[in-house]
């Protein structure tokens, strides 16, 4: 296994040695699987995205800025990949959203059928949001993520996110019904 050594590595792709960005490419291979993976959900389609963000680190690595770090840059490549694709898709999953809520109830037919209306509104209410909002509710509920653990994720202060969420949640409650 390849330790990396972002700084160095990045160094030696511009002074022209492919091999490094093999290695960086080796070493973050697995984290951005398993990040869009989280965030998407669905195997397919994790290969595919993260395809898709190696090939824009490589398309955009010259342009990579020396003073920042590495990993931040090629983590927000991979979120603003998949807020790309979710942009396409349109979907959230909402399994998990408010499940506690919907678990509680009787299963009887009409319950069912209930259960089934209220996702249904619910998913409505969700695919409105903003992407930034929608992404947010993704990672905490269909990840269960830490707010904390999110912002890291997504590279923004821990105060952002909680913001988005609460925003979200806001908006969800003024539009679900």
């Amino acid at each position: 296994m390849y330790k990396c050594l972002d700084e160095q590595l990045v160094a030696s792709y511009f002074k022209g040695d492919d091999e490094s960005l093999e290695i960086l490419i080796k070493c973050y291979l697995k984290p951005i699987y398993g990040f869009v993976y989280k965030y998407i959900g669905n195997i397919q389609e994790t290969e595919d995205i993260t395809q898709e963000v190696f090939v824009k680190v490589w398309r955009h690595l010259k342009r990579f800025n020396r003073q920042k770090r590495f990993k931040t840059w090629i983590f927000s490549i991979a979120k603003n990949t998949c807020i790309d694709w979710m942009r396409k898709k349109k979907t959230v999953s909402l399994d998990n959203l408010f499940v506690e809520t919907i678990a509680n109830q009787a299963s009887s037919v009409e319950n069912i059928f209930e259960k089934s209306n209220i996702m249904h509104s619910l998913e409505s209410a969700v695919e409105k949001l903003m992407p930034k909002y929608r992404l947010v509710l993704s990672l905490r509920y269909n990840n269960d993520l830490s707010f904390r653990e999110i912002a890291e994720r997504l590279g923004e202060p821990l105060n952002t996110v909680k913001s988005r969420y609460r925003r979200a949640i806001d908006a969800l409650k003024k539009n679900f019904s």
